[in-house]
C-alpha cells in the first residue's frame, strides 16, 4: 500500500468518524472553519474502462499545524453506496491550490454519467495522544463522469 492510500485510508476513515452521528455535517463547512477556507470540486470528473476514476477542484486554507488533505469520494445511482476517490496532501497557506484524487475502482462500478462527489479539507491535529479530524471545508457536488 502506498503513502497515498494510507493518507486517504487514514482522512477517510476519521471522516467517517465524524460524519456518522449527523449526514448534515458535510453539507456545510462545520462552525470552526473560517468563511474564507473552501474547498471545491469540478463539474466533471473521468471514468476509464478499467474503472479509474479521476476527481478534482480547488482547495484554500490556513493555519494548518498538522497534515491536511483532501479526501473525496463518489456516489452514482440511487443505492447510496460511496467509494473512496484517492487522498490528496494539502498546503494551508491562504492560496488557492488545484487538487486531484484518482483512485481504481472495480470495472463497471462507475459509469459515464450523473454522479455525486463529496470533498473535504481535513487536518489531523494532536490531541491527547490520537490526531483528531479538524475540518477546514467540506463540499458536495453533482458531477458529470466522463468516459
Amino acid at each position: 500500500m502506498t503513502l497515498r492510500q494510507v493518507m486517504g485510508t487514514a482522512a477517510g476513515s476519521a471522516l467517517l468518524l465524524l460524519a456518522a452521528p449527523s449526514a448534515h455535517a458535510l453539507s456545510q463547512p462545520p462552525a470552526s472553519a473560517a468563511p474564507f477556507e473552501t474547498v471545491t470540486v469540478d463539474p466533471t470528473g473521468t471514468v476509464t474502462a478499467d474503472g479509474t476514476v479521476t476527481l478534482s477542484g480547488t482547495y484554500r486554507c490556513t493555519g494548518g499545524t498538522g497534515p491536511v488533505f483532501v479526501s473525496s469520494s463518489l456516489g452514482q445511482g440511487e443505492s447510496g453506496v460511496r467509494k473512496g476517490v484517492g487522498g490528496t496532501s494539502a498546503v494551508c497557506d491562504g492560496a488557492e491550490h488545484r487538487w486531484t484524487n484518482t483512485d481504481r475502482t472495480e470495472p463497471g462500478r462507475f459509469k459515464p454519467g450523473a454522479a455525486r462527489v463529496e470533498a473535504s479539507l481535513m487536518e489531523l491535529r494532536s490531541g491527547g495522544g490520537l490526531p483528531l479530524p479538524y475540518f477546514h471545508a467540506a463540499q458536495k457536488q453533482d458531477v458529470t463522469l466522463v468516459g
